[in-house]
């Protein structure tokens, strides 16, 4: 990718607007010899791949398995290496807390845990409502461990976000989750001997958490990742001369958004509410960014019907989408998330960019084999955006 100071030299402000709709978790495997795209009934989504070019994009590197925050900064044209953002800072922007400089923030999930082992790691998915009533439980017996304060704020379903603050805080840390089920908790540990503090107070932290959960009989435990400091990043607007709106509905993709600029959308908490926002505020903005998340989420749950039937979903709204004024509008996700595998993966995935300066190719269906024969080839996450810019006659000439 280009260097940032150069991609800022080049950037100029047109009237031409670009869309970048990402499919979280799109990709997948096969099983009885079929993908999710490739079981699924996706007029709308054959259709622009038909009217497109094509391929599928690496999210990091060759092999490497993705989070969804550097799935997303790359596609937002971030060297996610560069740019290692933990999940904490994301999901608490996302939620609109805002971060000072002795901020530490993580990620948690309320977590079901019997005879010491962790069972499930999501408290069957709980509702929000009860969520908000666990986190004011734990508010009210917790609120500052050895002069660090410490506040916990809901998130969506089972996920929450906890700030501690005070001197001498650290991002360092290892997650406090064993990442799968039928394990034992995971302590914090410190990645470096200036975090052994802060891996002391958070797993004092949940220790206490446990006492206090001990009457419940789903969500029990937590764990505990992303552990993460503010960051100092440039602005999209700063790169590319763009005036960004974020379309989504889960705190976390609202607080990658915020974090490189962009204007983040109240979309309500379904599809049709996002798609319906969506449709009356996307005008005033020359980028828009549109993230659908359930995708990855029934991929996570190993539910293979249940993603067939997330990505038709989409598909029956896509038109809604298109109907917007967009000069450029590539449609992708930020990585794999096979049901087959019930996690994130390595897995190439597909895209297909629609512009009036792209030769279309012979791609009929978006899925994973039929992008790949596709004219873009396999292209790297982070030359996305400047292949939408440049599309958008939004790049001047390099050089003389």
């Amino acid at each position: 990718m280009f260097p940032e100071n150069v991609m800022m030299q080049l950037s100029e402000k047109t009237p031409s607007r670009i869309c970048l709709v990402v499919m979280d978790g799109v990709g997948g495997i096969p099983v009885n010899g079929k993908t999710e795209l490739e079981a699924a009934k996706t007029p709308n989504l054959d259709k622009f791949a038909e009217e497109s070019i094509c391929g599928r994009s690496v999210p990091i590197a060759l092999g490497i398995t993705p989070g969804s925050g550097p799935g997303h900064l790359g596609l937002f044209g971030y060297n996610p290496i560069t740019y290692d953002i933990g999940r904490g800072v994301l999901e608490a922007l996302g939620i609109g807390v805002k971060l000072g400089e002795f901020d530490l923030a993580s990620r948690a999930n309320f977590a079901t845990m019997k005879d010491g082992i962790i069972v499930d790691r999501r408290a069957g998915r709980i509702p929000t409502e009860e969520n908000r009533r666990l986190v004011a439980k734990l508010s009210e017996a917790i609120k500052e461990i050895d002069d660090v304060k410490v506040k916990i704020y809901s998130g969506k379903e089972h996920r929450f976000v906890v700030i501690f603050t005070g001197e001498n805080l650290s991002d360092g840390l290892e997650d406090a989750d064993p990442q799968k089920e039928g394990l034992p908790p995971q302590p914090c540990a410190a990645a470096k001997q200036s975090s052994s503090r802060s891996a002391r107070i958070v797993n004092a932290f949940i220790e206490k958490v446990n006492g206090v959960l001990s009457d419940e009989s789903r969500a029990n435990t937590i764990l505990m990742r992303g552990f993460a400091c503010p960051p100092d990043i440039p602005k999209m607007n700063q790169l590319y001369k763009l005036t960004c709106g974020a379309f989504a509905v889960y705190p976390m993709y609202k607080g990658l958004a915020s974090l490189v600029g962009m204007e983040t959308i109240d979309c309500g908490q379904t599809l049709e509410s996002e798609v319906e926002t969506f449709s009356k505020k996307q005008e005033k903005y020359d980028f828009v960014f549109f993230h659908y998340k359930n995708t990855d989420s029934r991929g996570e749950d190993r539910d293979y019907d249940g993603k067939v039937k997330a990505i038709e979903d989409f598909d029956r709204v896509l038109p809604e989408i298109l109907k917007a004024n967009f000069d450029v509008v590539c449609i992708t996700g930020d990585h794999s998330t096979p049901a087959k595998m019930g996690s994130h993966s390595w897995h190439p995935v597909p895209v297909a960019i629609k512009a009036k300066f792209e030769i279309t190719d012979e791609v009929k269906r978006f899925t994973e084999r039929d992008c790949d024969k596709g004219g873009l080839g396999r292209v790297w996450a982070t030359d996305l955006m400047p292949i939408l810019m440049a599309n958008a006659k939004k790049l001047k000439k390099f050089g003389a």
